[in-house]
């Protein structure tokens, strides 16, 4: 039977996919359970993701991890969720050094617990010469804060006289947020059912796909990843021409 991952056509593939990996808790509630219990099943998710984007050699994922309303949640469930950080980068870091994959982290960092951030930016370190693919870990990571934080560096230039305001162009401006050395995101995936953007790459997504699954993210597997490129695959992105300018192009 031919599954979605025989109908992508690999001269098509988006070149940055971002998740929202939502509906931990509700996975977890279904069951009886804690949320922190989803948490912890959310593990075989993000390898599936990552391994069908390395797959197919899609370039760039960033997966949102931890948010910066996130430090609002109960004080267990936070402490839970930094000790399954701290866990699963203990566990994963051969594999994803293996797979050359190279890691990244977005966000207000500072504001992770000491060891964390520590084994974050040693992963970092060690993986900066892979050439296989690059997985962004959005943590500690709220999209406002980002573009405010662009603001006021972008403000103590010009006040410095270093930059002019005529000089503030679109690409000046990106090259002041955290992802400054990726490109946009052309497909962004969310699971859980819910149709929201919850804070995440608000600049980057400009023109990007959305895709809003039923599935809770513990659920989510390799098809389900290959299904969104195949429907990335129908959409015409226009970038705001018209059908017909872009037939013209081709």
């Amino acid at each position: 039977m031919q599954t979605f991952k025989d109908k992508i056509n690999p001269e098509r593939l988006p070149q940055h996919v971002a998740i929202i990996m939502d509906g931990n808790g509700r996975w977890a509630k279904s069951r009886g359970e804690k949320r922190t219990f989803g948490h912890k099943h959310a593990i075989k998710a993000v390898r599936e993701a990552v391994n069908a984007c390395n797959e197919i050699h899609i370039p760039y994922l960033t997966l949102y991890t931890f948010s910066s309303e996130n430090w609002n949640r109960p004080e267990d469930e936070v402490d839970t969720l930094m000790s399954l950080i701290s866990e699963t980068l203990i566990l994963e870091a051969e594999e994803i050094f293996t797979k050359g994959l190279r890691m990244h982290i977005i966000g207000d960092i500072e504001k992770l617990p000491p060891l964390v951030r520590e084994q974050m930016l040693h992963l970092v370190d060690i993986t900066k010469e892979n050439k296989q693919g690059n997985l962004i870990l959005a943590l500690s990571y709220g999209s406002q804060n980002e573009m405010l934080n662009a603001v006021k560096q972008i403000s103590a230039k010009v006040k410095a006289g270093e930059l002019t305001e005529d000089e503030i162009t679109e690409e000046v401006f990106e090259n002041h947020l955290y992802t400054k050395d990726f490109p946009p995101v052309d497909l962004l995936i969310r699971t859980s059912g819910e149709v929201r953007i919850s804070n995440f790459l608000l600049w980057q997504i400009a023109y990007a796909e959305l895709q809003f699954l039923d599935i809770l993210w513990p659920d989510f597997g390799r098809e389900d990843f290959f299904r969104c490129i195949y429907n990335f695959q129908n959409k015409e992105r226009r970038f705001g021409k018209t059908s017909e300018q872009l037939e013209e192009n081709i």
